[in-house]
């Protein structure tokens, strides 16, 4: 049986308010809507303590699953700011990307060094690894084996620990 176009169900981008992703995620999974904050556990330093805290992926950013009737209702969920738009549409996120975001958080391995040649500025292709078929735009090259890459259509840089093995040059 096929579904009908108001059934459908697509992923979208999310601005939320600064410092306040986890709080409209949580409101919006009460509000019976599907919704993915990618968090990651970092040790953050205070003057008298250091403590691992989870802090979202990507800053005031998160994803939401809706069909088109659903479109407006998550506009009014405290915290929600607009979807990010690219040439005046709420830009669509495939869902193998969600997924590869997904298997990125989980997957905690540790890297081998290893030379990347590729210079800043190059569009690459992710091909191998918990993130694979993400493509977007070498910001930076950290070291052996962290680069950050700009991910396409979300317009936000994230650092990754990749080996050059599992990117490509477009």
């Amino acid at each position: 049986m096929l579904k009908s176009s108001s059934e459908i169900k697509t992923w979208y981008a999310l601005y939320a308010r600064s410092r306040a992703e986890k709080q409209a995620n949580e409101l919006l999974t009460a509000s019976g809507i599907e919704s993915y904050l990618p968090l990651i556990r970092t040790l953050k330093q205070w003057s008298d303590r250091k403590k691992w805290v989870e802090e979202p992926l990507f800053r005031s950013y998160i994803f939401v699953r809706i069909s088109p009737p659903e479109y407006y209702e998550v506009l009014n969920v405290p915290g929600v700011v607009r979807y990010i738009f690219f040439e005046g549409k709420a830009v669509a996120i495939p869902p193998q990307q969600i997924e590869a975001i997904r298997q990125f958080i989980v997957s905690g391995d540790e890297l081998p060094d290893v030379d990347l040649d590729l210079s800043p500025g190059s569009k690459v292709n992710i091909i191998a690894g918990p993130m694979k078929g993400i493509s977007g735009e070498l910001q930076e090259i950290m070291g052996k084996k962290k680069v950050r890459i700009e991910i396409d259509g979300l317009g936000q840089s994230v650092y990754l620990e990749l080996p050059a093995s599992h990117i490509r040059a477009l």
